[in-house]
Parts: C-alpha cells; sequence; structure tokens
C-alpha cells in the first residue's frame, strides 16, 4: 500500500468506477475530486458506491469542436476553480489530473508550491481525437505536458501523441480504458440466425459517431444486396435521433432504435447482438469494443477508435475501416455478412480470449507502476 493519492476528474461514468475502486484498494488513501456530479448530455445516474468523492466548485463553458473528419460536436470545459485551495487541504503525495487543460494547470501549480508532491497526466487521448482541438490547446500542453513526471495514456496512439512533447518513453505508462467485463463474459457465446448477423450499436447518438454515414453506406450495400435481410439496432440517446429516424432505408434492411438503457441491462442488449458497430469518426477509446469483445460479438469498428486499433485483429477478431471512406466500409460489410456462421463462432471464441486480460485490476496495476515511478524517481 502506499500514500495519499488525489485524482483529478471531470466526473465518474459507471464503467470508470470499478477501476477507481480497484486504484483504491492499492493505495493507502485515495480521493477522487469531480468537476461535476454529471455532464448533462449523460444519461447515467450519479454513483460512486463507497468510493471518497468530493465535488469541487466548478465553472462549466461550452464550446464547439469542429474536427477535420467533418463533424462538430459541443464539449464541457470544466474549470474546477478550487482546486489549489483544495489539493492544499488534503495534502497528496501523488496528484494524478486528469485531462490537459486548466485543471491540471492547477495541479501543475500545486506542484510548484509543494516540491515533495508528484504530478502524473492522465491523457485519455488519442491522434484522432486530439485533430482539430485549436493553437491554444496545443500551446497549453507545449508547456504543461514537460511539468508531470509521468504520464498515463490509453494505448500507443495517446503514446505517440504525448511524445512528441519531450515526454521519454519510461514516463509514459499505458492505462487502457476498462471496466467490469465479468458481467458480459457471462453472456453465452453462441448465437442463431437471425442474432448471429444482426448489427448492434450502443453509444452516444451524435456526429462523432458517425451513425449517420454508417446507415448511408448500410442503405446503399442493403440495395446493391436485396436478397439479404439485415436488422441493425441502435441503443443510446442524442441530438441525432430524429435525422436517423428519417433516414431512408430499402425494404430489406430493419433498423430498431432502443433508446436510453440502464448500464446494468447491456449484457442482454449483446446478448441479443451478433456483430457490434463502432463506426467513430474520431475516439480516444471506445469502452463498448471492450464489452461487445466480452461478450462475444466480433467488432465491425473504425481505425479512428484507439480501442479498435489496439484491440480488434482484422479477419481474426472483427473487421476494420476508415469511416470515411466509403468502399472500405462496403467491402467491410461484404466480409461480414459473407463469412460462414461456424467463422463467427471462432471470432466469437478469439474475441473472449483477446479481451479477457483487460479487467480493472490490470489497469490498476499500470496506474500503480506509475505511481511508484514519480514516488521513487527525482523529478526528470
Amino acid at each position: 500500500m502506499v500514500q495519499r493519492v488525489a485524482l483529478l476528474t471531470n466526473f465518474i461514468p459507471p464503467y470508470r468506477l470499478p477501476l477507481y475502486k480497484a486504484i483504491a484498494d492499492r493505495v493507502e488513501n485515495f480521493q477522487v475530486f469531480i468537476s461535476t456530479e454529471m455532464e448533462p448530455n449523460r444519461q447515467w445516474q450519479p454513483n460512486w458506491e463507497d468510493l471518497n468523492v468530493t465535488v469541487q466548485n466548478n465553472i462549466t463553458l461550452k464550446r464547439t469542436w469542429q474536427h477535420p473528419h467533418g463533424f462538430a460536436e459541443d464539449l464541457y470545459v470544466h474549470i474546477p476553480y478550487d482546486t489549489i485551495w483544495t489539493l492544499g487541504q488534503y495534502q497528496p503525495d501523488v496528484v494524478i489530473s486528469g485531462e490537459l487543460g486548466l485543471r491540471s494547470v492547477q495541479a501543475a501549480v500545486y506542484r510548484k508550491l509543494t516540491p515533495q508532491s508528484k504530478l502524473i497526466l492522465w491523457a485519455t487521448i488519442s491522434e484522432y481525437s486530439e485533430q482539430g482541438r485549436g493553437k491554444f490547446r496545443e500551446k497549453l500542453r507545449q508547456m504543461l505536458v514537460p511539468q508531470a513526471e509521468a504520464i498515463l495514456v490509453n494505448g500507443k496512439s495517446g503514446g505517440r501523441y504525448i511524445h512528441q512533447f519531450g515526454i521519454s518513453p519510461q514516463q509514459i505508462f499505458a492505462a487502457p480504458y476498462t471496466t467490469d467485463i465479468s458481467p458480459f463474459l457471462a453472456v453465452p457465446l453462441s448465437r442463431t440466425e437471425p442474432n448471429a448477423y444482426r448489427l448492434l450499436y450502443v453509444g452516444q447518438l451524435v456526429e462523432r459517431k458517425g451513425i449517420a454515414p454508417f446507415l448511408s453506406a448500410l442503405a446503399r450495400w442493403g440495395g446493391a444486396n436485396p436478397e439479404r435481410r439485415v436488422e441493425f439496432w441502435i441503443v443510446g440517446e442524442g441530438p441525432l435521433r430524429d435525422t436517423l429516424e428519417k433516414m431512408l432505408m430499402p425494404s430489406n434492411v430493419a433498423v430498431k432504435f432502443l433508446g436510453s438503457v440502464a448500464y446494468a441491462d447491456l449484457p442482454e442488449i449483446y446478448r441479443q447482438g451478433g456483430v457490434f458497430v463502432f463506426p467513430t469518426l474520431a475516439d480516444e477509446w471506445g469502452v463498448v469494443v471492450n464489452e461487445a469483445m466480452a461478450a462475444g460479438l466480433p467488432v465491425l469498428g473504425s481505425l479512428y477508435s484507439q480501442a479498435v486499433e489496439e484491440l480488434v485483429v482484422d479477419g481474426v477478431t472483427g473487421w476494420t475501416f476508415r469511416p470515411d471512406r466509403q468502399d472500405e466500409l462496403l467491402a467491410a460489410l461484404d466480409r461480414v455478412f459473407s463469412t460462414p456462421p461456424d467463422s463467427l463462432e471462432r471470432i466469437r471464441v478469439k474475441d473472449r480470449e483477446q479481451i479477457q486480460y483487460l479487467t480493472p485490476e490490470f489497469v490498476a496495476d499500470r496506474v500503480l507502476e506509475a505511481i511508484n515511478y514519480v514516488s521513487q524517481k527525482h523529478r526528470p
């Protein structure tokens, strides 16, 4: 067990809670400081169980993110303005600050004011998710990142992004997104038709997730293959729902909107799906890929998701494509629907084997490695 650790983050989504609890099991005193109980565009109810959580005094600003891949998305920027005072009250040995914005700037100031403390930045980013962020953020990160003794990243793409700021590989620790996959591992692997080929999406209905371009491609594929009946279930809510529901589809393609589903009920949804669809235009990870693979669903996924890049082996555990290349997506759909049922069964087994290691305990151990590193090393 080690020291006092403070984690600064926006809020606690349900899939993140098991990881934070696993970290709390590994340190002597672990306190989470959040900017808001929950963001207004999320359907989840705040739930921290027995985790030590403090809600900071915070100002929230709304800005629009214009991405080179052609989508726009409203983002919430949280400025917990009492961070330095709050950390001074708690007096942590190690501060782990999520995001690379003004919250982390304050954490770096606290690090300067208390030289005995150490700073770890948790950069939940990818090269694609950082495009179109603006010059101010780039300059801010050039100043901020070298102030940390260690950086936590989701995967290789995040590591490549951070390395450009002069951070040595020894300071970068991979801590992929994870969740408690045991309920998804309990889902039976076998599927019968039509479930075996039923497409499933779980997530927000926003432009960034690429659902509209995917539906356009699916309509085109369905029109070119009228003998094949296709079902596509969509779970989630968002501002695009009305637009998506009005999209014209050929008669052999049935799209069903299930709306918002409680997180605890998702394993049952995955049980009824056959192939998981993740056509995102930019995602720092995509924990739904973890869930789908644990439930035995082959993933038809975008390479602009770091989870797909890290976890999905094309033709082995799923099929990959670039969502801004419709020819690649159409070819991937061809491969999905031409895969024999027995081959799909083998892919399901591979999916589950591939993801079983990625538990909250595994990632918490990677976080602990970073904590031990900064605790035992002098400032680089």
